[in-house]
């Protein structure tokens, strides 16, 4: 007598029963197997240095500046050269490459995550061995066998790595992006310093002509004295060497002027010798007001210090993702086609196969490769945030120097004013004295020393005052807002 056969009852709703028993019975032994492999303790980070501990009111709000805050300098050709350099400088276009990189890496990681299809063709023609598996009146035929099919899976984000991994991603983009905000402020700002120094350079050289001129006029003064037998030769001697020294350093002046024109030119993207013509003034530039107080809104407005901001949040977001390393991987896959032994018959209906199931993948025993892991993750993290932390020391500094060095030269400015006053009305009297017979010309030429000396250092003070206010408003962001989260995505 045969014995009975256990079987399970039929019926959908009794087999769907037993497919999520299942598969609730190995989510609940791959959550008890996952103890095998921990994580450990979790770990104390670093702490992001807050607005209120680096003496930033939270109640003031840092003066806006204008996104082309060149513009306020007041001069066109420079307009021109930044707006060249924005758009042919090749380190912009480098930045501009890694944010492309970046939008591809999270877009191709948001198309990894999603539900994923694949179709395949398979034609194979074999000869099938005689002693092998398969029985005459296959063994020993040569048969053509092929296969069609769909293969598709999906991936079930139970633990958050997916999540996390787009997150990172994300935080990598939006870095990017202020990366290349934050060259662009730099860029605008070297090419008006560059500017400036040009200007300086061609105000030094018009006293440094004067001077010439004026140690040309002494040295003949003097030649007539030493005829006249008022002056020796030593006097002589030392107006003569005076001459060439005024003309080396106009021949120093002009290699300045040359380098800084290739310098300028390099900046905005163009061939060194472009810019051979350029001769900028000082005059025709301005200077701003100084902002009184600075908010916490500055940490905001800064590119570089948002793109290490967000440095912090992809460093953060790699962490939970090396976390969810220990934790089960869950996919859900299936296949639908058709396979045959012959081409006559892969199309036949018997010819169909289909499959479908879960697949885990479970850490269990890994020699500490996945703590090693987390723990580099969290030392990422550690590095993110003093990098961050850092920026804003820096930017800090940057706004104090630029401020302190604007309120200085204001004062230096107004002290140099006087003096030169002063200069020009000894020089005034002396030349009226000269014309009135009461003096020499020596004396005018003495007195005008002091005024080309008061107008050399009026022109550096100048210079020095609007490089200052250029620090500044790249160290206030130079006109950079950062975008809505959903713009920027």
């Amino acid at each position: 007598m045969k014995r009975p056969r256990l079987r399970w009852p039929d019926g959908p709703g009794v087999s769907n029963l037993t497919t999520l028993t299942a598969l609730a019975a190995v989510l609940s032994a791959a959550l008890v197997l996952a103890g095998c492999a921990s994580p450990g303790p979790a770990r104390e980070a670093l702490k992001p240095s807050s607005p209120a501990s680096l003496g930033l009111a939270a109640d003031a709000v840092t003066p806006t500046v204008a996104a082309d805050w060149w513009h306020s300098l007041g001069d066109a050709k420079l307009d021109a050269l930044v707006e060249q350099a924005l758009k042919e400088q090749p380190s912009l276009q480098v930045a501009a490459a890694r944010l492309s990189r970046a939008d591809a890496g999270l877009q191709g990681l948001r198309a990894a995550q999603g539900p994923q299809l694949g179709l395949g063709l398979d034609v194979t023609r074999q000869r099938y061995s005689e002693n092998g598996l398969y029985p005459p009146p296959i063994a020993g035929s040569q048969r053509t066998s092929a296969t069609l099919q769909a293969n598709g899976s999906v991936e079930l984000d139970f633990f958050g790595r997916h999540a996390a991994a787009l997150q990172a991603a994300l935080g990598q983009q939006r870095a990017a992006q202020a990366d290349l905000a934050a060259a662009r402020v730099l860029l605008a700002g070297r090419v008006a310093q560059a500017y400036v120094g040009l200007s300086r350079l061609f105000g030094q050289r018009e006293v440094a002509e004067r001077t010439l001129a004026q140690r040309e006029a002494m040295l003949a003064l003097t030649r007539q004295r030493v005829q006249a037998g008022f002056d020796t030769q030593v006097e002589l001697r030392q107006a003569e060497s005076a001459v060439p020294e005024a003309r080396q350093q106009i021949e120093a002046l002009d290699e300045q002027i040359t380098l800084t024109r290739h310098q300028l030119a390099t900046l905005s993207g163009q061939a060194p010798g472009v810019l051979a013509t350029l001769k900028p003034s000082l005059q025709p530039l301005q200077a701003g007001p100084l902002p009184e107080r600075l908010g916490a809104d500055l940490l905001g407005r800064r590119p570089d210090v948002v793109a290490a901001r967000w440095r912090v949040e992809a460093a953060t977001q790699d962490v939970a993702l090396a976390r969810t390393q220990f934790y089960p991987d869950i996919n859900l896959v299936g296949f639908v086609g058709l396979s045959s032994l012959g081409l006559d018959r892969l199309l036949d209906l018997g010819s169909r196969n289909l499959g479908v199931g879960p697949a885990l993948r479970l850490p269990i025993f890994d020699g500490g490769r996945l703590r090693a892991q987390l723990r580099g993750r969290g030392a990422d993290l550690d590095a993110a945030i003093a990098s961050y932390n850092g920026a804003l020391l820096d930017a800090l500094r940057e706004v104090a120097d630029a401020g302190a060095s604007l309120q200085s030269l204001d004062r230096q400015q107004a002290q140099q004013a006087q003096a030169q006053a002063a200069a020009e009305s000894a020089y005034d009297f002396a030349q009226q004295r000269y014309r009135a017979g009461l003096g020499t010309f020596l004396t005018v030429l003495s007195a005008e020393s002091s005024v080309l000396a008061q107008r050399r250092l009026g022109v550096d003070l100048k210079a020095r005052a609007l490089d200052s206010r250029i620090a500044l408003m790249r160290s206030l962001g130079g006109g950079w807002a950062e975008p809505n989260e959903g713009k920027s995505e």
